[in-house]
């Protein structure tokens, strides 16, 4: 069974074959970064680590590319709120961001360039725009893309330009011939700091947001490449004008497959500040490890909405318990290859070539771990840790996940065990019940097992 993707595009599941043989280019929007990462980058982050991961799980090599955003009016604007430059607030929030996305096994891509490295690229592409007649310098100084002289703009949201126009108005002094125009090079303002303008042919200033894309992704990985993913929220406007960019400047086609994971909610209403439920990744690790943060985002199909809840991240957490709690019982034999034909392995494989089905892979997962607790088999143990390990999960060790986060000190746990034992020597059934209470209170699980007592958090 080959691999087949969810195509925006052409809004339909296609067998996907890369440009060039086994080797898949990839470019995912990565973040505009003025503040810390909330729940939403993380579940966009996490989808695209999760088809990097498959595609090299199917035998690819794969470059892949998420970028950063490092100037934009929110940079500028907060930068000048706290009172430093642009280059230290950036150089924060990358830092953070990488912290945050690696507590929740994100794997680095290939590439992950700045759009200030790539301003000779974009300005490249602005000029060949400009002399196609695609781009105009406008009365405010801004360089615009005429998207009515691009044919066929609409294609990946599905809209015809009238339809994108309806209720549209021209803001007084914005300088556009069309509503839906786009800017490509912002005219430099006396308000911003110097290290927010570059010069250019068209006049110092900074590029529009649209054409960064466009530019690092055509450098990294050439004018046609394979997969462009991102935010659904991004499919109209910023990926409809990366098209014709694109197209317009090389007159080849830019992407073959587009894909985009769903929105998220929070209790079943968008995230949002004004609604109080607005969560960064290092709010929700403050209570949850990334594990189950990562877990619970994989129980729901990247093209569905996700909703955030702390019912979710429970069942998450309490999910994740019990395959550990299988690996802890039966520890894997070392070095267990995936036999595909297996068919607890020829089900995940048939499940995430189906468009990445990541809740019937885990719902595979679940099997395999009642079959170790079933047949006590560490080869069969070692398949359940291997399989797990292509989404990125259970290769942490498994006892660490279950003690880990309980708040109470182990070498206390351990001399309260050890009383308990000797309650029970000393046939005093009572007072081991009681200490098995007390620490039940305090969210400890005491387990009894042939080789002595282990303790979990509830």
């Amino acid at each position: 069974m080959t691999l087949s993707i969810y195509n925006t595009l052409t809004r339909r599941v296609e067998p996907f074959t890369p440009i060039e043989p086994n080797h898949v280019r990839m470019y995912v929007c990565g973040m505009t970064i003025y503040d810390y990462c909330h729940v939403g980058h993380a579940r966009m982050m996490l989808v695209f680590d999760v088809v990097q991961r498959w595609l090299k799980v199917l035998g690819y090599r794969v470059t892949y590319v998420r970028n950063i955003t490092d100037i934009d009016d929110k940079i500028i604007r907060r930068a000048i709120e706290r009172g430093i430059t642009i280059r230290e607030l950036t150089e924060e929030m990358a830092r953070a961001m990488h912290e945050d996305i690696s507590a929740l096994g994100i794997e680095p891509p290939t590439h992950e360039p700045r759009a200030t490295q790539y301003v000779p690229q974009m300005l490249e592409m602005i000029r060949k725009l400009e002399d196609k007649g695609l781009a105009y310098r406008a009365s405010n100084g801004d360089v615009n893309f005429a998207v009515r002289r691009f044919p066929g703009y609409g294609r990946l949201s599905g809209k015809s330009l009238d339809q994108l126009r309806a209720g549209e108005r021209v803001a007084v002094g914005e300088g556009k011939e069309d509503p839906l125009d786009f800017v490509l090079w912002k005219a430099a303002k006396p308000t911003e700091p110097d290290e927010a303008k570059w010069e250019s042919p068209f006049g110092r200033g900074r590029p529009g947001w649209h054409i960064e894309c466009s530019a690092m992704s055509c450098a990294l990985l050439g004018e046609h490449f394979d997969i462009h993913g991102g935010g659904m929220d991004l499919q109209f406007p910023h990926h409809e004008n990366e098209i014709a960019q694109s197209e317009g400047a090389t007159g080849k086609p830019f992407v073959n497959v587009w894909m985009h994971n769903g929105f998220l909610n929070v209790d079943n209403e968008k995230m949002s500040k004004s609604l109080g439920n607005f969560f960064t990744i290092r709010d929700v690790l403050k209570r949850y490890d990334g594990q189950t943060l990562r877990f619970a985002m994989l129980r729901t199909h990247y093209r569905s909405p996700f909703n955030y809840s702390d019912t979710s991240l429970e069942d998450a957490r309490h999910g994740l318990t019990r395959l550990y709690t299988a690996l802890d019982t039966v520890p894997p034999a070392e070095g267990v290859g995936i036999d595909w034909q297996e068919p607890h392995a020829a089900r995940l494989r048939a499940a995430m070539n189906d468009d990445f089905n990541t809740p019937e892979a885990i719902a595979v997962l679940f099997d395999l771990a009642s079959e170790v607790n079933k047949t006590r088999s560490p080869q069969t143990a070692g398949l359940l840790k291997a399989l797990a390990g292509t989404l990125g999960l259970l290769q942490g060790a498994p006892r660490e996940f279950l003690q880990g986060g309980s708040g109470v000190d182990e070498a206390y746990i351990q001399s309260r065990i050890e009383a308990r034992s000797q309650a029970k020597r000393e046939k005093n059934y009572a007072e081991a019940d009681r200490i098995r209470e007390e620490l039940a209170a305090q969210g400890i699980v005491l387990k009894d097992t042939p080789t002595g007592t282990t303790w979990v958090k509830a």
